[in-house]
């Protein structure tokens, strides 16, 4: 009698252990957490993903659409990412220059590597666990961006067969992960090609949680065809609210080859219940789903039916995202003037109606190079374009520019507005910016600024 009560009793222990394990906020480093099936910044801000997956990994060279993106009102960016095992590794310093960006534009940064996509189906699909190899290969990068980097461990690990070890898969690997000392947010896809038509993920999600010692792993369903109803779609992300797990919809369009999803109910659902999405994807997709760009061509201003929706729509990006909070405390990146600031302040007389004032700020510096962001403001009228100029006093360069055309002549630089970002209300502003590289110091310039 003894011995069958003691067991009972460390079976009700075990139980409520569980039950606090799921309502307390997990103690990532100064990350982000979850608790409650909520996604919380480090500021224990509540955060709700608003945002668009970009294929970084296939087109590197498109750095400005992390600003393109922000702009249209973004707070996240899932960004496409590969181990080198199907396609071009993306390196350390590459990454590090990805964080970086997705920081200087104030979104959230979700990593993702794509090799792992429909293992078990697909020729060359790597594993999970080949998949936390990569990411413990990045761990010096990855270390201290806790605040703003979600680590989603693999594209949509499994296809439609072998997809049975899927929890115990995705267990070892958040292991692995946290003995590695990765302590950030990690995120998790489904199988059958992320769309979880087997229920695996949504009956199995409540252990992969509990198997993460820090309790801090959010799941991801990716919502095409197999989500053509609001009753599949709000029975589905439902139950992850009612099991007190959190859910968020990485991927989803608003066509499909193998079906026509409800993107208005994602939307409408999501919004409802606080749930996080990533829309399917900024632009560059092949393959016959083209249709699926948000933008023409890597172009903010010319959006497709698609990133109409997704951006301008009711329950879209620019209705309902809001910033991390993390952002709005963020230190100076560049180190503060050893000389004492001027003891008058600055003129308070508004800029002549129809001109316009520009602000220089680093957003992010590392050895040998940094980003910088130019913030244009119009005065107290109107303008239809704006050009604004500086010159270095240090030997700085620009060699990667987003959100205006920008030349150099010696140590001048000249960047004018481009065709969306030229017509300024009175007071608005817009912002552009690039990467440069530096030498010795990096002592920033005045800008001018002068409107058309």
């Amino acid at each position: 009698m003894k011995t069958r009560l003691s067991a009972v009793a460390a079976a009700l222990l075990a139980l409520l252990v569980a039950v606090l394990a799921f309502g307390q906020p997990a103690h990532a480093a100064a990350g982000f957490s979850v608790a409650n099936g909520r996604l919380y910044d480090a500021n224990g801000t509540e955060f709700v993903m608003r945002g668009v997956n970009h294929a970084h990994t296939w087109y590197p060279q498109q750095t400005s659409s992390f600003a393109d993106v922000k702009a249209l009102g973004a707070n996240t960016v899932r960004v496409v990412l590969s181990s080198g095992d199907r396609w071009t590794r993306n390196t350390n310093a590459d990454v590090a220059n990805v964080i970086s960006t997705c920081k200087g534009n104030r979104l959230i940064c979700v990593l993702e590597v794509h090799d792992t996509t429909g293992y078990g189906e697909q020729s060359g699909a790597i594993t999970l666990d080949r998949a936390v190899d990569y990411w413990l290969s990045l761990a010096d990068v990855l270390a201290g961006q806790e605040r703003f980097v979600i680590v989603n461990i693999g594209n949509e690990p499994y296809g439609n067969q072998n997809y049975s070890s899927w929890a115990t898969d995705n267990a070892n690997a958040i292991k692995r992960l946290r003995a590695g000392g990765l302590t950030h947010t990690i995120m998790v896809d489904a199988p059958n090609w992320g769309q979880d038509w087997s229920f695996t993920m949504r009956d199995n999600a409540a252990s992969v949680f509990a198997a993460d010692p820090a309790r801090n792993t959010v799941f991801s369903i990716h919502m095409y065809g197999v989500f053509d109803t609001a009753a599949e779609i709000s029975d589905y992300l439902g139950r992850f609210r009612s099991a007190g797990l959190p859910i968020v919809v990485g991927e989803f369009g608003f066509n499909h080859s193998d079906g026509d999803p409800d993107e208005d109910t994602i939307l409408a659902y999501s919004q409802a219940n606080g749930i996080g999405w990533l829309g399917w994807s900024w632009s560059g997709n092949g393959g016959g789903v083209e249709y699926l760009d948000l933008a023409t061509s890597f172009n903010p201003a010319n959006l497709t039916t698609w990133g109409q929706r997704l951006f301008n729509g009711a329950n879209g990006i620019r209705q309902t995202a809001r910033e991390a909070s993390v952002f709005s405390s963020l230190p100076p990146t560049t180190p503060p003037p050893t000389t004492p600031p001027p003891t008058t302040p600055p003129p308070t007389t508004p800029p002549p109606a129809g001109g316009c004032t520009a602000t220089y700020t680093v957003t992010g510096q590392w050895q040998g190079g940094f980003q910088g962001e130019v913030r244009v403001t119009a005065g107290s009228a109107a303008i239809t374009g704006w050009t604004t100029r500086w010159t270095f006093a240090n030997g700085q360069s620009v060699s990667q520019t987003w959100s205006a055309t920008v030349t150099s002549s010696g140590a001048t630089v000249t960047a004018r507005n481009v065709d969306y970002n030229g017509r300024l209300a009175a007071g608005a502003s817009t912002t552009f910016g690039f990467i440069g590289g530096w030498t010795g110091s990096n002592a920033r310039p005045e800008v001018s600024c002068t409107a058309s």
